[in-house]
Order: C-alpha cells, then structure tokens, then sequence
C-alpha cells in the first residue's frame, strides 16, 4: 500500500498527475487586498459583535422596533421583537432528559432555532455566532505567534471526544435531573458576564485560551464542546455548503492549514461530490480565503454538481487529514 500523500510530500501515485502548479496566494499589497483576504473573518466578527450589541442594547440601553426590545435573555432562550422565541435546541434537548416540564414556547423556539440552522449548516453557530469562537481564534493567533505547533501538544484528544462528551452531559442530565452542560457551560459563562455583568466568563474564556494556545491546538472547539458536537449532527443537511472543484486544486494545502476542522477537508472524499459534506464544516470561509486558485466557494448545496469521474492513471486527491 502507498504511503498517504500531502500537499509537501506526494507519493507515486500523485507524482504524475495533471494539475495546475503549485502557488500559494500572495500576500496582501493594500488594504482592499486585507480586506478582501480577510472578509469572512471580519463579516464574523461583525455578527458575534453584533449578537453581543444586541442583547446588551436591549438590556443597558432600552434598543426597541416599535416598542418592544429587539433581543431579550440569552443565548439558552431568548425573545426577538418581543415576540419571536428563540431557544438553544441543545439546552432543550437536556431540559427534556432531566424531565423539567417546558412551556410550548420554549420548545417553539428550539424547534424555530433548530431549523434555521439545520437550512444554514448546523456548525455555523460556532464560528458566526458563539462568542468562546473569538477566545480560540484568539488562541490559535497565540499559538502561531509562539510558535507552538501541534507536536508539541501536552495531550492529544481525537477530536471524535466531542460526542462523547455530548453523550455524557445528557447522561448526567438524566441522572441529576438539571441541564448539565447548561450549567457549567464557559459559553454560557461568558455570555452571561459580558451581557449581565455577572458569573466567571473571563475566568473561563482565559482558561480555555490557556488549553488552545499551550495544552491542545484548538482543543475546546475542535475536541471537546458538546455543543459543537450537537451542530455537527445538524449540520450534515445544511443548505449552505463549501463547494471545490477538484479539476482547478493544485494541492497547495493552505486551505488544510487554515482551516480549524482540517479533517474535513479530506480530499479523497470531497472530490468526487464537489461539496465539504461533513457536519463538523463550521462554514468559517477561512479556506474559501486562502485558496489560489478559487477552487473552494460558498454555494447553495442543490446548485453543486460532482466533479466528473477522473480518467484512470490520474492522481488520486491528497488527505486533508485530521485535526
């Protein structure tokens, strides 16, 4: 059997194949180029930024449409215009196990919440929305600036930890009869002091800057958030999706080093369906950015087609591999 290939080093079977030559995407000359090379980042940041506003207008500041606040409570379960209820399906879902009786609309909004992200891709939460996504972003910065590369990991976790984690928090919601995860969740924790100025978010969001920077890269988001886990589940029949044309790929492998879920891009299996199917997918768009040659794009799943059958003795495509 060959040895797996990567962008660096391919094997035999790669050496002959007909792709465009390798090149990596110029650094940025001028602003227009930063900013088109950073889109994705700031357009997130503006909409983590943005959720955060909004809660916190509503509450400090007395923001309404028409009279009602614009977005009331939290992250768990919420209220838009005054009428519109919006609940963490996850937190329902644990709610639901511990046997806590909930009102219909409380299971409206997770049901509303649910379906909005399962049409949009389920992981989108974590990089648009989830405000521990700017702390680990923070951190793999760090990380990079330190030089601390993944070798030098103090532990290593598969990142399939997460779901077992999603398994254990409604276990113990089930045995406790509480929303475990709920209650001790650093998301909800941060969310919790930025908007009501009260609980131990900072303390939180400095540990697990501390773990992603120097105990495992990417470790919160990328092993062990159960509610990570839950939006993959999700996010497998999401509507939006990274769309890549294998015909265009040169293997140049800076979308497997900017992107935070790197297993997902696992060629192999992307290329003969034109679409990064899987569920772990945060639509983050940082591989869209980096990406020379364009062959990475945002798209409506019903509007990618699979890339045609590669003719026999051409290369197979080079792993992403795992994070």
């Amino acid at each position: 059997m060959s040895k797996p290939a990567t962008p660096d080093h391919p094997n035999k079977a790669t050496a002959g194949a007909r792709r465009p030559p390798v090149r990596h995407l110029a650094r940025p000359a001028t602003p227009g180029q930063w900013l088109h090379r950073e889109r994705f980042m700031l357009s997130r940041r503006a909409v983590q930024i943005g959720v955060l506003l909004l809660f916190y207008g509503s509450l400090h500041w007395g923001w309404k449409l028409l009279g009602v606040p614009l977005l009331t409570g939290n992250l768990s379960s919420a209220q838009l215009f005054g009428s519109i209820p919006l609940a963490d399906p996850f937190a329902t879902l644990q709610m639901l196990v511990a046997r806590h009786p909930l009102a219909s609309e409380v299971l409206l909004g997770a049901l509303l919440t649910l379906a909005i992200y399962a049409l949009l891709g389920g992981r989108m939460f974590c990089s648009w929305v989830c405000p521990m996504n700017i702390v680990t972003d923070a951190a793999a910065w760090s990380r990079h600036k330190l030089g601390v590369d993944i070798s030098r990991d103090l532990v290593r976790l598969p990142p399939n930890t997460r779901y077992v984690a999603l398994a254990l928090a409604l276990v113990v919601s089930a045995l406790a009869g509480l929303a475990a995860f709920e209650a001790y969740s650093p998301i909800a924790m941060l969310h919790r002091e930025l908007i009501y100025g009260v609980g131990l978010g900072l303390g939180a969001a400095l540990g697990i800057w501390l773990i992603d920077t120097l105990v495992l890269q990417r470790g919160w988001c990328g092993h062990l958030c159960p509610l990570g886990a839950f939006w993959a589940l999700v996010g497998r029949v999401g509507l939006i999706k990274v769309a890549f044309d294998d015909a265009r790929c040169s293997r140049c492998g800076d979308c497997v080093k900017a992107c935070p879920e790197p297993r997902v891009l696992h060629f192999n299996e992307i290329a003969p369906i034109g679409v990064v199917v899987s569920g772990e997918c945060t639509n983050c768009g940082a591989c869209v950015a980096v990406c020379p040659e364009q062959c990475l794009n945002f798209d409506l799943r019903f509007r990618i087609h699979a890339a045609p059958v590669q003719p026999v003795g051409s290369a197979p495509p080079v792993s992403g591999g795992s994070s």
